[in-house]
């Protein structure tokens, strides 16, 4: 049996427990949350686009600038240890909502791979798949609708 003290921090703290570094650190980088999210008014399913925030940069798959965003864009929700399980929207695959759910990180997480470059190889990230919503007509968005890698396809 492996030590507890020889476990990772995800693994033997609650999420209220975790530092800010560890917190942060446990963004899997894939970007899919920073994508424009459209949700049915008659049953409540959410529906995610290929179109990202405008301040979503699809190369480093990060927020162009991360410590403003809240301020910039009125609608970005700061993920935190208290809202994390309200945030049924959130990617199936988001680190967050893994460990929240009890779940361990997969393979191709940088915490668990040693590489931030993981994610992207392994095809789990939107890096370079989107198109800013600046340059989307918000009447066309609806038709950007797509499945990303490791999401439900809700309509089957």
């Amino acid at each position: 049996m492996i030590a507890k003290s020889k476990l990772p921090f995800w693994k033997t703290k609650n999420m209220a427990e975790f530092s800010p570094q560890e917190w942060e650190s446990l963004c899997d980088g894939c970007g899919k949350c920073c994508c424009i999210r459209l949700e049915d008014e008659d049953d409540g399913s959410i529906y995610i686009t290929d179109v990202a925030c405008k301040l979503f940069n699809p190369e480093t798959c990060a927020c162009g600038d991360y410590a403003n965003r809240s301020e910039r864009v009125s609608d970005c929700v700061t993920l935190t240890p208290d809202n994390v399980d309200q945030l049924h929207w959130m990617p199936q695959t988001c680190a967050y909502r893994l460990v929240s759910e009890g779940k361990d990180l997969p393979n191709y997480h940088h915490l668990v791979s040693g590489s931030r470059d993981t994610i992207h190889a392994s095809g789990m990230s939107v890096q370079d798949a989107v198109v800013s919503e600046e340059l989307v007509d918000e009447d066309e968005i609806h038709h950007r609708i797509v499945i990303w890698p490791g999401e439900p396809d809700i309509n089957k």
